[in-house]
């Protein structure tokens, strides 16, 4: 009975194991993704941002401004948001399934109309699977 008991322990270490190395990989692969669009917005990159990002993506800033996928690129791709720095402060990632919550400080330095300005903001993103990539659905701009 007690080998029983340790067979029925070792076989759910392992299901753990399993699933946290899958996890694991996922979250790399969605980190990845991230560290792409930060550096795609700073080179105002419209291929690379139309690449991470879904048709019906829904971009909302920390003002309350709505932005679809073409508006967003847009602004990105004519300097109307020029970033010239982006640094992502205390960044975690959560996933369940095919979809990946991931949140953040933005630190960024901006040159928006040849105005200089630093800004810090919270932001939550939201990443779903398709077709075995991950791509950009939503994303949250909130004032800290």
């Amino acid at each position: 009975m007690r080998f029983f008991h340790v067979l029925i322990l070792m076989f759910l270490f392992q299901v753990s194991v399993f699933a946290q190395k899958s996890n694991s990989k996922e979250e790399t692969a969605v980190n990845s993704r991230v560290e792409i669009l930060r550096q795609a917005m700073i080179d105002a990159d419209g291929v690379k941002l139309k690449a991470l990002t879904s048709d019906k993506l829904e971009y909302v800033h920390s003002n309350g401004n709505f932005q679809n996928q073409s508006e967003f690129i847009e602004g990105i791709v004519s300097g109307k948001s020029d970033f010239v720095t982006i640094e992502f402060q205390n960044q975690t990632i959560s996933i369940n399934g095919d979809v990946a919550i991931v949140r953040h400080v933005l630190s960024a330095h901006t040159k928006d109309g040849g105005i200089d300005k630093d800004i810090k903001i919270g932001i939550m993103l939201v990443w779903q699977k398709q077709k075995n990539n991950w791509l950009l659905i939503a994303r949250q701009g909130f004032k800290i």
